[in-house]
Parts: structure tokens; C-alpha cells; sequence
């Protein structure tokens, strides 16, 4: 009893950890973008956590972990029911309750959101953003991780995801990919075809952002034990950590090799690759490997930033170089460096290209068909003056104004 006690707390304390993670995302997003939209941005990370807990709770945490079920999607079963013994060890081999793993599961599941709204960030309207949150963690999300976590066809095949580096980043950024492709480019982003910086407004802020992120991943992968088991949880905590490091500092010098100068946002961005490219196989690596996998996606992040901007695309706060490009890598790295010879790099590649046929799929769906009707770009006017004033009718620095173009 005390060994389930200490793993339902753990799984709990790991609960609290991604929830605080959603700070890191606003704080990071906010800093990376300009003053004038900050309320847009803050509005719209608050009702992804909030919208996304209910819809969880309604349908997604019964569709993404239906039991018995054709292994591609399961049925719409309103609420959650726990089982008899929900509330006693037989439950998931006594490591922690039904009502701690909805929650848990629930925080994961608004993160695929937030990963577009950084990405959409200064130029998308808030209405359609709030449809397409509603249909993807309501629907998508769930359907998606119900193929590897809820015992689905890919799980079958053998394919590891151990934390999301593709079921929760990569399915968010397949969805940003999609949006800032049919959005377009914020106005003044490409001078005469050549990418232009529109520096962020707070970088204190957006590094305040990542180290609470960095944090956060200790829930985000050290609850993804499902236990409290001491050597793994240990181990996942060390390779999560390793990889972030080598991320930041591999990132922070190809940067300076390419561009001749110490660029903090892409230090910070190698960071949070590093550790969103240690999430697939944070469990079942070494700490060599963790360094090793953290320092190809700290360049991955150089390069795929600069790539992004050649292919006029506009993605204010690098969100598809860090959760979609890392995403893949990590993925694909459990087939390279896993320490558990199972571990296939082909069948890995199969389930990068299931999830990213289904979320371009369904995301151009929702987001394609909101633009042909609603329309999902604000006008000329608001871009330009902001959407905080025009679209929520305050100022985040209310005291405080600056001159913004």
C-alpha cells in the first residue's frame, strides 16, 4: 500500500509539473512576440487549458484509451467512469488511481494546442482558433494517441513513443505546419522575398519560459514512468536534462558558427529541441545517447529555423523547428539509440508517417474550411495596431506604451 501511495503522489506531483508548464508556453510565446498582442496570446493559452481539461473529461480521455477497441478509433463514450476498483491498487498494477491518470493524460492533451498558438501567434483571429482547439484536442489528439498509448494498431507493431515526441509534439506541430502555411506571413515578415526580424518584445520573459518548460519535463517525462519506480525515473530525469543541455549549447554554437553572434533565442529553442527530441526514448537511453541526441536536434533547430524562413514561412516563436522537426528526430532516434533491441528505426519511421498523414489531414480539414467560411486572418487595421486593442478591447501594459510597426 505504501508503494502505490508513493506512486499515485509522484504521478500527482508529475500532474502539477506539466500543468505549470503552460506558463512556460505563455511566457515563452508573449516574450518571443510583440506588446501589442500579448493579451491575444495569454487569452488563448488559458482557454486551451481550460476547454482542453472539459473536452478531456467529456470525450478524449475515453476515446484515447477505449480497451477494447479496432486499434484506429475507438467509440464517443460521454464522461469518465472509473472502474471498480478505480480507486485501489488492482488498478494499472498499482501504481496510481484512474482519477490521478485522467488528470495526468488531461494536462498532455492541451499541449498540442499550445503548440499552434505560438506558431498562428500576432495574425490569427481568435474565433476560428477557438473552433479548430475545440475539434483537434477534442477529436484529433485523442484518436491520434489512442493508436500507440491506448493499445491501438501502432503499439501493436511495436512502435515506442515513450513521453510524445511525436503523440503530443509532433501532432501539434504537423498543425502548425498546416496553419502558418494557409495563414500567411505577418505583415512586414519578407522584404523583397528576404526574411525580416521582428524581434520579440520581452526575451526576459521568454527565457523565464523555457527554464519553467525545462522544469515542467521533469513532470512531462518523469511521469511518464506511470510510476514511481526509482532507477527509471531517476535515469529519465537524467537523460531528459543531458539532452536539453547539449541542445542549448550545440544550438548556441552552430548559431554563432553560421551567424557570428550569441543569439539567446536560439539557445533557448536548442533547449527546448533537446528535450522535446529526448521524450520518445528518455527511458531507454543512456546518458551518452541522451547527449548525443539532445546535440543533433540544438542544430537541427539552426538549421531548420533558417530553412522555415527561405520557404516563406512565418512562424514567430519557432514552434515547428522545436516540437515538429525535434519531434520527428526523437522519434526516429528510439530506432538508433534505444537500448531495448526491440526497438525498430523502420518501424519507427512507419509511425512518423502515419501521425503525420492524419494530423496534415485533418488539421487543412478544420483549418482550410474555416478559412473558406469564417475567414482565419485578421484584417490589415487590427494586424498592424494589434489584436489586443481590437479583439479584446485591453492592453496588457496598460501604463505602459511603446511605438510598435
Amino acid at each position: 500500500m505504501e508503494l502505490f501511495t508513493a506512486n499515485n503522489v509522484w504521478m500527482m506531483v508529475c500532474t502539477a509539473l506539466v500543468f505549470f508548464m503552460h506558463t512556460g508556453f505563455a511566457f515563452l510565446e508573449i516574450g518571443l512576440t510583440r506588446q501589442k498582442n500579448t493579451i491575444n496570446i495569454l487569452f488563448k493559452n488559458i482557454f486551451i487549458i481550460t476547454v482542453g481539461l472539459l473536452l478531456y473529461y467529456i470525450i478524449g480521455f475515453n476515446l484515447m484509451y477505449p480497451g477494447e477497441f479496432n486499434g484506429y478509433i475507438g467509440s464517443i463514450v460521454p464522461g469518465i467512469s472509473p472502474p471498480e476498483n478505480g480507486m485501489t491498487p488492482e488498478y494499472a498494477d498499482g501504481g496510481y488511481t484512474w482519477w490521478t491518470d485522467f488528470l495526468f493524460q488531461g494536462m498532455f492533451a492541451a499541449t498540442a494546442a499550445t503548440i499552434v498558438s505560438g506558431a498562428v501567434a500576432e495574425r490569427m483571429k481568435i474565433g476560428p482558433f477557438m473552433i479548430f482547439t475545440v475539434i483537434y484536442v477534442g477529436l484529433v489528439y485523442p484518436i491520434a494517441g489512442s493508436w500507440k498509448w491506448g493499445g491501438g494498431f501502432l503499439d501493436e507493431l511495436g512502435f515506442y513513443d515513450f513521453a510524445g515526441s511525436t503523440l503530443v509534439h509532433s501532432v501539434g506541430g504537423w498543425a502548425a505546419l498546416v496553419a502558418v502555411w494557409l495563414l500567411g506571413s505577418r505583415i512586414g515578415k519578407f522584404k523583397d522575398g528576404k526574411p525580416q526580424a521582428i524581434p520579440g518584445h520581452n526575451i526576459p520573459l521568454a527565457t523565464a519560459g523555457v527554464l519553467v518548460l525545462w522544469l515542467g519535463w521533469f513532470g512531462f517525462n518523469g511521469g511518464s514512468v506511470l510510476s514511481a519506480d526509482p532507477e527509471l525515473t531517476s535515469l529519465t530525469l537524467v537523460t531528459t536534462c543531458l539532452a536539453a543541455a547539449a541542445g542549448g549549447v550545440v544550438a548556441a554554437l552552430v548559431s554563432f558558427l553560421r551567424y557570428k553572434n550569441l543569439d539567446l533565442t536560439m539557445f533557448l529553442n536548442g533547449i527546448l529541441g533537446g528535450l522535446v527530441g529526448i521524450t520518445a526514448g528518455a527511458d531507454v537511453m543512456t546518458p551518452e545517447s541522451a547527449i548525443i541526441i539532445g546535440a543533433i536536434a540544438g542544430a537541427l533547430i539552426v538549421f531548420a529555423v533558417s530553412f522555415i524562413d527561405a520557404i516563406k514561412l512565418d512562424d514567430p516563436v519557432g514552434a515547428i523547428a522545436v516540437h515538429l522537426i525535434c519531434g520527428i528526430w526523437g522519434t526516429l532516434a528510439v530506432g538508433i539509440f534505444s537500448t531495448n533491441p526491440e526497438h525498430s528505426f523502420l518501424i519507427q519511421l512507419l509511425g512518423v508517417a502515419c501521425y503525420a498523414g492524419f494530423c496534415l489531414v485533418t488539421s487543412f480539414i478544420i483549418i482550410f474550411t474555416l478559412k473558406k467560411t469564417v475567414g482565419i486572418r485578421v484584417s490589415e487595421k487590427e494586424e498592424l495596431e494589434g489584436l489586443d486593442g481590437h479583439e479584446h478591447g485591453m492592453s496588457a501594459y496598460s501604463d505602459f506604451r511603446m511605438n510598435e510597426h
